[in-house]
Formats: structure tokens, sequence, C-alpha cells
């Protein structure tokens, strides 16, 4: 039975979480379109193709690196058994604060 926080980290994970991680790889996708029309059209024009080429590479280490971090979590997720979607917080409800905390004393 999920609980309050449980149920709430999962909701952050599936509307947050995920869709920041889609809107970045899909920056570095449309970075990589933008060099590659550059690279196109500076071949038609006979100009220098350079900064069209480093757009397309730097759009393909984009998207790498958010593949891998993606990759690797999950690995860390199934390799410890965290469960990150999925999140045990029921030890929340044995969490004691010293009740002169506030106090200073």
């Amino acid at each position: 039975m999920p609980t309050g926080a449980s149920d709430a980290m999962s909701r952050v994970v599936q509307y947050v979480i995920n869709p920041a991680l889609l809107i970045v790889f899909a920056l570095g996708f449309l970075y990589f379109v933008y060099g590659l029309v550059e690279f196109l059209v500076r071949v038609n024009e006979g100009g220098k193709t350079d900064e069209g080429k480093q757009h397309m590479v730097w759009g393909i280490v984009g998207m790498l690196v958010m593949v891998s971090v993606y990759g690797i979590l999950k690995l860390i997720d199934n390799t410890f058994q965290l469960n990150f979607s999925n999140p045990d917080v029921s030890r929340i409800n044995s969490v004691s604060v010293p009740s002169n905390l506030f106090t200073g004393q």
C-alpha cells in the first residue's frame, strides 16, 4: 500500500524528473539537427562547414551524456535494489525529533 510520501515521490518522478530528462534530450537532438542544417546549407554555398560540424558533435555528445546518466542511474538502482521509481519511505514514521531541538538547551 503506497504511503503519501511515496505517492508524492512517484508523482515528482513522473511529472517533473522524466519530462525534464526528455526536454534536455530533445534540446540536444535539436542542437544536432541545427548543426546538420547549418552544415548542409554551407556545403551548398561553398562556405566553411566547421561550425555546423561542431554543433552536430556537441549535440551527439549531449544526447550521449543524457543516455549514459540514465543508464548509470538504472544500473545503480538495479545493483543495489534501491527501487527509485517506488521508494520505501515507511521509515519516516519512526523518526523522532528531540524536544530541545529548537530551544538550544
